[in-house]
């Protein structure tokens, strides 16, 4: 089922070996998530390098016993009102991105396609709810994780799984998520996904991929001893389509 990963442009978009901070971004989600995380890094090292230098300096300048501290800081009107106003404007510069992003998680673009994620105990179901046979019934197959003492040449431990969701790339995509036993997760880092599975309710992400790659993900609630993987393979369209058609309904 799975298409040649040698003919993508990103063969495995997958945490590294003593990596720090977040995978290459792959939606814009994913990179504004990325973005806002940096701005905010920016400020906290600002406050952190003012704050250090603060606190050197009052221990320099006033050590125990040497006279009275400074009036000017003891009792400074305006050192007061910088110390009060500053912090409250941080918060705005911070906060109006962020709304910014959090407003375009929930927005649902008119979707191309629609697919719908089912968690199991130890597995997930796919639908493809826009691809029908000619007996209009909907393309569907599991996936189950590979074995961690079973995996094949090139496949990543632990996160590889024998059927992967097929996706095509600069392609507006809802999907929805739900469990069908106990409550479970879909959730893939490089995009910026995360939505939790609960029985007998219907969540929805909706994502567009900006290139082609494989991208991996896993279940991020406490669901069992395995957490089913995950394993996004996103490919241009005439591949997609291509893959539609051969593939066997389930």
């Amino acid at each position: 089922m799975n298409i040649d990963v040698t003919k993508l442009d990103t063969v495995c978009d997958a945490a590294q070996p003593w990596q720090l901070g977040s995978q290459e971004g792959a939606t814009p989600i994913m990179q504004g998530i990325i973005e806002l995380h940096n701005d905010i890094c920016h400020f906290l090292f600002l406050i952190l390098g003012f704050v250090s230098r603060m606190l050197v300096r009052a221990l320099w300048l006033f050590p125990f016993p040497r006279g009275l501290p400074n009036k000017w800081i003891v009792h400074g009107t305006t050192l007061e009102l910088l110390r009060t106003i500053l912090p409250s404007i941080i918060p705005m510069f911070i906060a109006i991105p962020s709304f910014a992003l959090l407003y375009s998680l929930d927005e649902i673009v008119d979707p191309i396609l629609t697919i719908k994620a089912i968690g199991h105990q130890w597995y997930r179901t796919y639908e493809y709810s826009d691809c029908f046979d000619g007996t209009d019934k909907a393309l569907t197959f599991d996936s189950y994780p590979i074995p961690e003492s079973d995996p094949a040449m090139g496949q990543s431990r632990i996160l590889e799984v024998d059927n992967r969701v097929v996706l095509p790339a600069k392609t507006h995509i809802r999907i929805l998520v739900t469990a069908a036993d106990v409550p479970h997760s879909w959730a893939v880092p490089s995009s910026g996904l995360k939505c939790d599975a609960v029985p007998g309710r219907l969540n929805q992400l909706s994502t567009f991929i900006l290139r082609g790659g494989v991208y991996y993900g896993q279940c991020s609630e406490l669901c069992g001893t395995n957490h089913a993987s995950i394993v996004v393979e996103a490919v241009d369209r005439n591949a997609f389509c291509s893959w539609v058609s051969n593939t066997t309904y389930g």
